[in-house]
């Protein structure tokens, strides 16, 4: 028989530990006054024209026009245009929002440029790979007061924050991708071999489809083959459709904890204080009501995809695309949307 959810799940735990584990450093600042602080030295730092390129008003279309793909033209100022010190205050930006274990995974994503470029060498038309081709944008005037907000975006990243008088009140769309999933040749600038960017985002997910009963898989696996790639790439909008698979409350206990740790690995890439909020928002909202649905083949290698969705979020990993060496399903997909306020825009519960 499978055991109701007790009133402190396993996403409340983890959630505290992420709370505990923070250094007294970041506990003197919660993100919103660390991303103000660090958004106000980056735009210091820079030159006026370099200003201009960075800053767009906030209700600009520019703002959720976003996207994991290599675009030619992208909002913001490219992180290779900027000198060493105005890079370092970008980083700091960044780093304002996420974790250890997120920023160290968002410098592997960057330095993955560097195997692409390598491996598309002698690729007729292949896109432009350099892992400064990142791009940064300000959206209105940070402060302590009103709402501001800003992206860090390029080929395989994409984070979108949003700042309500001294509150986060948006952290999605988060897209994380790797290409190659597992590096399997050395590249100069590039990760070391044998390096899975994704590894728990990817692997959580084949422990706890392996932990299924037969009963179990029939309603967790929704398709025998992967989609092309998740829903909804570059809209400004997460796709609303009804959550498929398997539901949380039909899970034993050990399964539910496989579930959890797969969510907190995605909400640990960021800052610890922001973690805690989504995890808790989805304890709010039933942590027993969050699907979990299969697509594709049950081992690494082959084209497999997952979605995970609950009242107030759905997340989506695909792994069906070869890398440059031709090696199948070793690219990965991924991103994080929220339901009720993804870009920071308010939607109504459903």
């Amino acid at each position: 028989m499978v055991r109701p959810f007790v009133k402190l799940s396993l996403l409340l735990l983890i959630a505290l530990q992420l709370v505990a584990w923070q250094t007294a450093a970041a506990q003197a600042k919660s993100p919103a006054e660390s991303m103000t602080a660090a958004a106000t030295a980056f735009l210091a730092g820079l030159s006026p024209e370099q200003r201009s390129e960075t800053i767009v008003a906030f209700d600009a279309p520019e703002r959720r026009d976003w996207h994991n793909i290599p675009k030619d033209d992208r909002k913001g100022v490219e992180f290779g245009e900027l000198d060493a010190d105005q890079q370092k205050l970008a980083l700091a930006l960044l780093r304002s929002a996420l974790s250890d274990d997120g920023y160290a995974k968002a410098l592997k994503i960057m330095a993955l440029e560097n195997n692409l470029r390598e491996g598309e060498k002698n690729l007729q038309g292949a896109p432009l790979r350099d892992p400064e081709r990142y791009y940064i944008t300000i959206f209105g005037e940070p402060g302590d007061k009103g709402t501001w907000g800003w992206s860090f975006e390029g080929h395989h990243f994409s984070q979108n924050l949003v700042v309500r008088d001294g509150k986060v009140v948006g952290d999605t769309p988060s897209f994380w991708g790797a290409n190659p999933a597992t590096v399997k040749i050395f590249v100069e600038g590039g990760p070391e071999v044998g390096t899975r960017t994704l590894a728990q985002e990817e692997q959580l997910a084949f422990d706890l489809l392996a932990s299924l009963d037969a009963s179990q898989r029939a309603v967790a696996v929704v398709a025998d083959t992967a989609p092309a790639d998740y829903r909804g790439p570059g809209q400004p909008e997460p796709p609303r459709a009804a959550p498929e698979g398997i539901q949380a409350s039909k899970l034993s206990a050990a399964q539910r904890e496989k579930l959890a740790a797969l969510l907190a690995t995605y909400c640990s890439n960021l800052a610890p204080e922001l973690a805690t909020a989504r995890l808790a928002e989805i304890e709010a909202a039933g942590a027993e009501r969050v699907h979990f649905a299969w697509l594709g083949a049950a081992e690494p290698g082959v084209g497999h995809a997952y979605r995970v969705q609950g009242p107030t979020f759905l997340l989506e990993l695909v792994n069906i695309q070869s890398d440059p060496a031709g090696n199948p399903a070793n690219h990965i997909h991924s991103v994080w949307r929220s339901l009720h306020h993804d870009f920071g825009v308010a939607t109504a519960a459903k």
